[in-house]
């Protein structure tokens, strides 16, 4: 047999995942620990052979995330397997190898590690994306990228712009999953109104949606596209919709630049309403979307927010410089929030609740001129009812009963117990 590095590393690679199988599949032959061990959607993959791609021209949307337990991407894993046919790879927001910073990605090139060619997908859809899977030859397009649970993250968007398009060119679309870090408990906060869809939210599904990428993907499949895609998802094992994870025995790896914790993610589902403000979110901080701030902002904010007792979280008067975005290399005052209790927090309500008090504190406080909030929130509610005086508690009312409808769609798409 003629050895090359592509053989080798296939050996090796189907060494380590029949062993997984092995664990995995043949529970007879395994103690297992009262609870089972968390699997992804790639590992069940994985340990199947990849079976589920026999005979098929693959390609690949990821981005860093796209990892094995043990943090080899799975595109280096897959492509050094002869089992698996791998042609493309297609790169989101931030690229394939995550190079890029918010609002862009990395362009068509070759892969230095593979030789494959890496299409860019960002802020493409339709027709024109359907036109690059063409290009590309490929028969499956594998989707595998960790999310963050908020619906103004723009994975989930790519997620559903590459179905769209899959079925627009005849392609199958195939979901590996992966946690949600905010859990799966609850679906939390306004849901987006249609006329104001945007790349940061298509589609009328809460801000906070509590769902994984392949519920996701079948619930876009079963509501929103206007003709389904042939769609299969490989759920995961082992994951509990009630799990953080850190519970999950998985590796972060930052799914964008300034996402570098799950702690992140969890602030991020409320606080990314800052983006729509004048204010910092943080970024240029090691501390993004946990640390919020400006100029002439001083400890009345901290002192506001703390005397309304939002349950599992407290608040830090805080002074930070951030090395880049608002306030470049200036002195900012503001808060930072410091989570005690995850359980009991609801990063919605905090965000709310910050944007309130904020605006009563410091007269400095405006909205961005392209009212980019009511992009962020998905309708125009929450910065009128704000700017009319009302308090936490009537934003919060404003959106219970189109949130009531939403949760009731999503429970015939949720995988898990």
């Amino acid at each position: 047999m003629r050895l090359s590095r592509r053989t080798v590393l296939a050996s090796a690679t189907a060494a380590t995942m029949s062993t997984a199988a092995t664990m995995s599949l043949t529970p007879a032959t395994v103690t297992k620990s009262p609870r089972e061990k968390l699997r992804t959607g790639f590992e069940r993959l994985a340990a199947d052979g990849y079976a589920r791609l026999k005979g098929q021209r693959v390609g690949v949307v990821t981005n860093p995330t796209g990892v094995s337990r043990d943090t080899r991407h799975i595109v280096d894993v897959m492509h050094a397997d002869e089992r698996v046919n791998l042609r493309a790879v297609f790169g989101p927001e931030h690229g394939f190898r995550g190079t890029a910073q918010a609002g862009g990605s990395e362009g068509r090139y070759d892969d230095p590690a593979t030789r494959l060619p890496v299409y860019d997908t960002y802020l493409k859809s339709g027709r024109p994306l359907a036109d690059v899977f063409t290009a590309s030859g490929v028969d499956t397009v594998v989707f595998d990228i960790q999310d963050a649970g908020a619906r103004f993250y723009t994975y989930i968007w790519t997620l559903y712009d590459c179905m769209e398009a899959a079925q627009l060119a005849g392609k199958r679309f195939m979901v590996l999953d992966r946690p949600n870090p905010l859990t799966g408990r609850a679906a939390l906060g306004p849901v987006l109104h249609k006329e104001f869809a945007t790349f940061v939210g298509r589609q009328p599904i809460a801000q906070a949606h509590g769902m994984t990428v392949a519920e996701l993907a079948r619930l876009f499949n079963g509501e929103f596209l206007a003709a389904p895609v042939k769609l299969d998802t490989v759920p995961m094992s082992g994951w509990k919709r009630s799990q953080w994870y850190d519970a999950s025995g998985l590796p972060w790896v930052p799914p964008s630049p300034n996402m570098p914790t799950p702690d992140t993610a969890l602030a991020y589902a409320g606080t990314c309403l800052f983006e729509g403000t004048n204010l910092s979110e943080g970024r240029g901080t090691t501390r993004p979307f946990e640390l919020l701030g400006a100029e002439g902002i001083d400890g009345r904010w901290a002192t506001a927010v703390n005397a309304l007792r939002l349950p599992g979280v407290h608040f830090r008067e805080a002074y930070f410089a951030p090395t880049f975005s608002k306030f470049q290399g200036k002195t900012v005052g503001g808060v930072q929030i410091h989570v005690h209790d995850r359980g009991a927090y609801d990063p919605v309500r905090t965000g709310i609740a910050l944007l309130v008090t904020a605006r009563r504190v410091w007269d400095g406080f405006a909205w961005r001129a392209d009212n980019w909030i009511d992009k962020l929130t998905g309708s125009d509610r929450v910065r009128t009812a704000i700017d009319a005086g009302a308090d936490t508690d009537a934003v919060v009312a404003g959106w219970q009963e189109e949130l009531a409808a939403f949760r009731r769609v999503r429970e015939k798409y949720l995988s898990y117990g």
